[in-house]
């Protein structure tokens, strides 16, 4: 295994029974803590993005932004947000998705994106996929290419991916 994805795993703690009992939660604020792993998870994103000629990274509210801002400015694109309902202050698109129990609502400003741009959705961690889902049916609404979803943690067991297939998915690292 990579050394870098040694050091990024080293890093995430297991914080068991939250926020309910029976699950494990993986939390990534020790790996934000070290400039050394933070810096290592941005650079392997920006490695793995940097071929694919990006017009725009998609970052999802709100630890996607903690990813996505610097894997834009590194790659020299735009930085589009998608955030809940009622926290873009400009004229938006949204997309509706369901949830276990309900529904929920993700905005992007409108003509965030061109048509024929190609994106990646960035989020921190892909567990069930609906967010990454109904974020990159947002892109496709602005007429979007999403090339790729990526997450720095991917809980594999839960099989989020196949939500949003046929795009596809890269994770720095599967649990």
């Amino acid at each position: 295994m990579d050394k870098r994805i040694e050091l990024l795993k080293a890093t995430v703690r297991d914080v068991p029974d939250f926020p309910k009992p029976g699950i494990v939660f993986k939390d990534i604020t020790p790996l934000l803590a070290s400039p050394e792993a933070f810096r290592t998870a941005v650079e392997l994103l920006v490695e793995h993005y940097r071929p694919l000629k990006l017009d725009a990274v998609v970052a999802i509210e709100s630890r996607g932004f903690i990813f996505g801002g610097p894997l834009a400015l590194e790659l020299g694109v735009p930085l589009q947000v998608v955030r809940k309902p009622g926290k873009l202050p400009w004229k938006t698109d949204a997309v509706e998705y369901t949830l276990e129990y309900g529904t929920d609502r993700l905005e992007m400003h409108k003509e965030s994106l061109k048509q024929g741009d190609r994106v990646v959705v960035v989020d921190d961690l892909l567990a069930t996929g609906g967010t990454a889902r109904a974020t990159a049916e947002l892109a496709g609404k602005q007429g979007a290419e999403v090339v790729e979803c990526a997450f720095v943690i991917e809980l594999g067991f839960l099989e989020g991916r196949k939500t949003f297939a046929p795009v596809p998915a890269f994770s720095l690292i599967t649990y």
